[in-house]
């Protein structure tokens, strides 16, 4: 299949024309081995855990600081507004500056604000150093730009879902290590560890990551960021998929950051490591990530979107069923994460085929919508529980999956053949 090559205007876009026909590597002789692959997932895997470790501590951090229930949920919210910001001023560099260097600076900066948030003392600082972490961990989609940019065409999908595994696991561990470690000595440890842990992994992708040549171009820090509205312009696969992230990640953290307090409260008392724990039941969300790229890789994108959202939607049944049992709260977090990630990873698979030299900016348009939709969902969903409870949480879920089913429907026929055809 030959892939489409967008002609630019002229000017500065021409620039933009020459940076995308640079190739790092041959296509065929791409480096990525099984251990760089796991290397890429680890690193992804512990950089997005840094943005969502506060997700079970929200009330514990707020005691400790004396934050109100409603303040609390804007922790979160300025993970989300640095990871948009970050999205947008450090992501692009990737198709300007060496990605190798880019990844290992900001792994070492993101150590730095991690140490910053456990030795805050008052909501000013905490929310400043928060929002470093959010807009550092945008590591995370340099990483995965980076394994698409390596990876061969007719195995990109499946490589991305690879890497997508590893940032699910550890999202969930992310849970599970912050409770753990909250109950033992403090949430402040929580960050403690991770800078260190940040530092280790640093230094093996230092060691570890190939080596890619800087790309000569005449274009600009500000023609690079500009080029993100440009994208977005002419490549209609590139709206479509990203309106459907900003979507489907409003709804997961719509159920995601108000979890801890119904669950934290009668009938269920849950200590931190038993909440942690549970966001375990999400681990489906892995086996979605892997298989949802090979299928995307197959040409089965739409089809596994629809069936994907369709899923997301019926989730929200036995989640609002967890005052009848939590069993049905862990079916239903099962269900949502699977549709989640599956949908997630056909979007990325998708729009890299359109330009798949400009990796890191359409990552980084993408995911700038991704972030947009975490940030409403999580500083929404605590305000709607505080006002109408879980059925409220539950309601708005519903209907923002049943809105982005709707929207995926209507955008079908404008949905270009490239993006969905098998590759090879």
């Amino acid at each position: 299949m030959t892939i489409r090559q967008n002609v630019p205007p002229a000017g500065g876009a021409n620039d933009i024309a020459r940076l995308d026909s640079e190739q790092p590597f041959a296509e065929g002789s791409s480096p990525l081995t099984r251990a760089t692959i796991l290397l890429f997932a680890v690193a992804s895997g512990l950089a997005v855990a840094n943005a969502y470790f506060a997700h079970p501590l929200l009330d514990v951090m707020a005691d400790d600081l004396g934050l109100s229930r409603t303040v609390a949920g804007l922790i979160v919210g300025a993970t989300q507004l640095g990871y948009g910001l970050g999205l947008i001023l450090l992501v692009p560099l990737g198709d300007l500056v060496d990605r190798r260097k880019l990844i290992i600076i900001q792994s070492l900066l993101t150590a730095l604000a991690l140490v910053s948030v456990s030795l805050s003392t008052d909501a000013t600082m905490l929310l400043a150093s928060m929002a470093a972490v959010g807009f550092l961990a945008v590591v995370t989609q340099a990483l995965v730009a980076y394994a698409a940019s390596l990876a061969h065409p007719s195995e990109r999908g499946h490589i991305v879902g690879m890497v997508t595994s590893g940032i699910v696991l550890g999202i969930l561990l992310a849970r599970s290590v912050a409770g753990t470690l909250t109950d033992i000595s403090g949430w402040r440890t929580v960050y403690i560890v991770s800078a260190l842990l940040t530092l280790v992994i640093a230094l093996l992708l230092w060691r570890a990551l190939p080596r890619q040549q800087r790309p000569q171009s005449g274009l600009s820090y500000v023609g690079l960021i500009r080029s993100l509205a440009t994208l977005l312009v002419e490549e209609p696969i590139l709206r479509i998929r990203a309106v459907i992230a900003m979507l489907i990640f409003a709804n997961i953290t719509t159920l995601l950051a108000p979890l801890v307090l119904p669950l934290t409260s009668a009938p269920y008392f849950m200590s931190h490591t038993e909440v942690g724990l549970f966001g375990l039941a999400g681990a489906a969300g892995a086996l979605g990530a892997i298989r949802a790229g090979r299928w995307a890789d197959r040409g089965h994108g739409q089809r596994i979107t629809g069936i994907a959202l369709a899923l997301m939607l019926f989730a929200w049944l036995p989640i609002s069923m967890l005052d009848h049992s939590i069993l049905w709260l862990i079916v239903g977090v099962l269900i949502i994460d699977f549709g989640l990630q599956a949908t997630h990873v056909t979007n990325q698979g998708m729009i890299y085929r359109v330009r798949p030299d400009a990796q890191s900016r359409l990552t980084a348009a993408y995911m700038v919508f991704y972030s947009i939709g975490s940030a409403i969902g999580s500083s929404t969903s605590t305000i709607i529980y505080a006002h109408a409870g879980w059925t409220g949480v539950c309601i708005s879920g519903a209907g923002i999956s049943l809105a982005t089913l709707l929207f995926w429907a209507l955008t079908l026929r404008a949905t270009p053949r490239e993006a969905t055809q098998k590759i090879g």
